[in-house]
């Protein structure tokens, strides 16, 4: 039934999904043109709003679980699994007082509607993944504009959308990365679920009748503990609220 409905509703989630990049995207150029970054932050946070909650059109719920008072005076390195492309507007939008950024890959700058311009204007590391010198370069400078403005960034260590929701082995290498730049960041886990159910048959349908939860988990001091370290910990947490522990 689920996939039923898919074909009826992913047509009108489409629709206003594709009408909020729309209109926000001169929104976002305003924003920034005349009153700077702050005011496109809100143009950004807002859009990643009306982004995440185009979910009701699928009849799938959102929630947002957070227990513990995460600090905003210094940067944070939150580290996810990653299950589909509606992972991120709900990332921002919930952790939009800790200004989070992202690490993108270089091709997304270009010819997107308000996707885009967000990139190349909000701050974030836009990588060329054939370029690992460049790709560094990036994350290193992500890591001191984090530092400079306390600001926090989301990575997915899988690397890659775990296209069935089991949580593919954690790589270490960004967290080791974002670390060396910015070595006072806390680490903090988010483990993401059923936001893979969504797109189980690819574009469409889009499946329906979901509980997609973004759930925050004990925050972590990085310490003298290693990136290799850190990152085992994060993989074993989020596992554990996806029991899927081996």
């Amino acid at each position: 039934m689920s996939k039923f409905f898919g074909y009826i509703l992913s047509p009108i989630f489409y629709f206003f999904f594709a009408l909020s990049l729309c209109i926000f995207h001169p929104i976002q150029w305003f924003c920034h043109k005349f009153f700077g970054y702050k005011a496109h932050k809100v143009s950004v946070d807002y859009l990643n709003f009306f982004l995440t909650y185009c979910q009701i059109f699928l009849f799938n719920s959102v929630s947002f679980k957070n227990e513990y008072d995460l600090p905003t005076d210094r940067p944070i390195i939150f580290a996810a699994n990653h299950q589909s492309m509606y992972d991120i507007p709900s990332l921002i939008w919930f952790l939009r007082k800790h200004s989070a950024k992202f690490i993108s890959k270089i091709e997304l700058t270009k010819g997107i509607p308000s996707i885009s311009i967000n990139l190349r204007l909000g701050g974030g590391a836009n990588i060329n993944r054939k370029d690992n010198k460049q790709a560094i370069s990036e994350i290193i400078k992500l890591g001191r504009r984090m530092k400079e403005n306390n600001w926090s960034t989301v990575i997915f260590p899988e690397g890659t959308r775990a296209k069935d929701g089991l949580v593919k082995q954690f790589q270490f290498g960004g967290i080791a990365t974002i670390l060396k730049a910015v070595p006072n960041a806390l680490v903090v886990p988010v483990a993401i679920e059923n936001s893979w159910k969504i797109v189980r048959f690819g574009m469409y349908p889009l499946t329906t009748g979901h509980a997609l939860r973004w759930t925050i988990l004990k925050p972590i001091e990085p310490g003298e503990k290693t990136a290799n370290e850190i990152t085992l910990e994060v993989e074993t947490e989020i596992r554990k609220v996806l029991k899927q522990i081996s």
